[in-house]
């Protein structure tokens, strides 16, 4: 059976139930969701999610918010570890303005399925990505990732030079970062709540850090370990020349994950790239500074195509 919303209800299902439930909770409310404009609303049925060669089983979620009968280009974006779609909420209102944007749930996040016999490698994880591409008919599209989602990103520019139109990556390392001993285990429940404030920022409300700590504790133990593999051997740094596209690299002036020379000194290594620094102290800066990130990034898309 299929339901017809409006754009608003939508919404008020898309943010106020998520805010309610948090990102498992909306997941399965919904799941598996197809959103597409028609005739100013929305349709939400019960398509299968996107299947993936690799075997893993992607949740994504499909908007476009612009005249219905606008042809966008589509926008794949990318969440880091502990996360869903669902944290690209910030983003949502303009950039699903002028884009088809498509959120999936990485394997092993969020609704994502991933098999027993997955291979945990960031070339694997760019290839799903790929593959999703595929199942939905699109050749190319605007890729966008954050932390370790702009890690993959990277790697699917590299690997797929004629499926990325532009890429912009946030807070996004090239190598192993050094987490403070203090911290605890990578992963671990003690580092996901300790770890929350350098995160989200000294900014960030009570509640937001609240619903961030449960959100990553959904992690099962096999995705910890297989994400906790792919960070071990993170080394981006032989590929960076052979990314193609234009590419807007964004970072914050007090990240805790990487400083700003950090970042500048791999940026310059991406032959058509720029270095965009927002004032924070939160090293998630596409959360952090959604707005900012988003005006930037349909500035630097506009740009490229002039």
């Amino acid at each position: 059976m299929e339901t017809i919303i409006s754009r608003r209800d939508l919404l008020q299902i898309g943010y106020g139930t998520a805010a309610a439930l948090g990102a498992s909770g909306i997941a399965g409310e919904l799941s598996p969701v197809s959103a597409l404009a028609q005739n100013n609303a929305y349709k939400v049925g019960n398509a299968p999610p996107a299947a993936s060669a690799s075997g893993a089983q992607l949740f994504y979620r499909d908007d476009f918010f612009g005249e219905p009968w606008h042809r966008p280009e589509p926008a794949l974006l990318i969440h880091g570890v502990g996360e869903s779609s669902i944290v690209w909420y910030g983003w949502m209102p303009r950039m699903a303005q002028q884009f088809r944007v498509l959120r999936p749930d990485l394997p092993g996040f969020g609704s994502s399925k991933v098999p027993n016999n997955f291979q945990w490698s960031l070339a694997n994880l760019a290839k799903v990505l790929a593959q999703f591409l595929d199942s939905l008919g699109i050749d190319s599209a605007h890729i966008v990732g954050a932390k370790l989602g702009g890690s993959i990103a990277m790697q699917f520019a590299a690997d797929y030079p004629r499926r990325t139109r532009t890429l912009v990556v946030a807070s996004s390392p090239v190598s192993t970062p050094k987490f403070a001993p203090e911290m605890g285990e990578h992963l671990g429940k003690k580092w996901i709540e300790e770890s929350q404030r350098n995160r989200l920022g000294s900014a960030a409300s009570k509640e937001q850090v609240e619903y961030w700590i449960r959100m990553m504790n959904a992690m099962d133990q096999r995705t910890r370990n297989g994400i906790d593999q792919v960070t071990a051997s993170l080394n981006l740094e032989p590929i960076l020349p052979r990314i193609a596209a234009p590419t807007l690299v964004i970072t914050a002036d007090r990240s805790y994950l990487q400083s700003v020379e950090t970042v500048l000194n791999y940026q310059k290594k991406i032959p058509k790239s720029r270095l965009l620094v927002l004032s924070t102290d939160a090293y998630h800066v596409a959360v952090a500074k959604a707005d900012e990130c988003v005006a930037s990034v349909l500035s630097f898309v506009q740009e490229t195509k002039a």
